[in-house]
């Protein structure tokens, strides 16, 4: 086929007065976000492109094309999809943004999660609660703000007051670094809601119960915001996660200085957990990354249908 011959067979999207050219590529890439596999999806966006190519015109309006997306979905069988897809669209319509914020321990797999979580629904920005640390300890001298120069699980270090023996340095320490980034992590919050642009959070400090400040539910309200806590119960598992970690970056981030640590940050997954549960956040296990990243995206649907029947019930 000739490039004037492909140029005559493309299909191009219009709205307002604009168009571009149709990919299924692209159109693949928006089906995965209600977690259709990404080998379904590219089907998927393969049966839209040919319903489209059977038209005699090459132009088709945006909601043209989800009315075919839907079609397809539905001659397909995939009811469950077809439903996230429509609930997906009445997000972007609302301009409401999703927020997902992650937290969890050291090496739990956080990172990982929020990336693949990330590329799925197609979130662009990705926020690490350690990276507000860095840039808060280039600000603020270790004399004036102790507790962001240490790492989660060595923040007792920070601690200036004198504590009693039934108190544990390593958890008030680590309550300490919290509240601080909390400060910066609010301020990027309050930043994505008035961009209106989504989010995906995770950190050790994103600890259930400890954001909330007189005007952050309100600010939140904004949002569809899904909360929880990434856990691995097998201290074995755990471990092995610092060593693949270690694989995976060359040697750059020491297996041994984890290790040294490791009893601090079981102590403080157990911080973490017990706070989740006390404020009724939700916990995901994270035995298989796979699975892990599916029931973040089913759990996700569950607040977006919430949040659409709240919406109904108000009108």
């Amino acid at each position: 086929m000739g490039p004037a011959r492909r140029r005559n067979s493309a299909i191009f999207l219009v709205s307002e007065g604009h168009s571009v050219p149709f990919s299924k590529g692209l159109l693949a890439t928006t089906l995965t976000a209600t977690g259709l596999a990404p080998e379904r999806a590219y089907e998927v966006a393969e049966g839209v492109e040919r319903r489209l190519l059977r038209r005699l015109t090459r132009e088709a309006t945006v909601e043209e094309l989800r009315e075919l997306v839907e079609t397809v979905l539905a001659a397909e069988g995939y009811e469950l999809y077809l439903r996230r897809y429509r609930l997906w669209n009445r997000l972007a319509r609302q301009d409401k943004p999703i927020v997902i914020m992650i937290g969890g321990a050291t090496g739990v797999g956080k990172s990982t999660i929020a990336a693949q979580v990330a590329d799925r629904l197609g979130v662009i920005r990705i926020i690490s609660t350690d990276s507000i640390r860095e840039v808060m300890r280039a600000f603020f001298s270790q004399r004036l703000m102790p507790a962001v120069h240490y790492s989660s699980y060595e923040a007792g270090t920070a601690v200036r007051i004198p504590l009693s023996s039934e108190f544990d340095h390593g958890l008030v320490g680590f309550m300490e670094q919290v509240d601080v980034v909390n400060v910066g992590l609010l301020a990027i919050l309050d930043r994505a809601i008035e961009e209106r642009t989504s989010l995906v959070v995770e950190g050790v400090h994103v600890v259930p119960g400890m954001l909330a400040d007189s005007g952050a539910r309100e600010r939140m309200s904004e949002v569809v915001l899904l909360a929880m806590v990434v856990a691995v119960s097998d201290p074995d598992l755990h471990r092995s996660h610092f060593l693949v970690r270690e694989q995976e970056t060359s040697g750059r981030r020491a297996i041994a200085r984890y290790l040294k640590n490791f009893d601090e940050i079981r102590k403080i997954q157990d911080f973490i957990l017990e706070r989740a549960r006390a404020e009724g956040t939700l916990i995901i296990e994270n035995v298989n990354i796979d699975e892990t990243v599916n029931l973040v995206v089913d759990a996700l649907y569950d607040v977006i249908e919430k949040d659409a029947a709240r919406c109904a019930s108000l009108t």
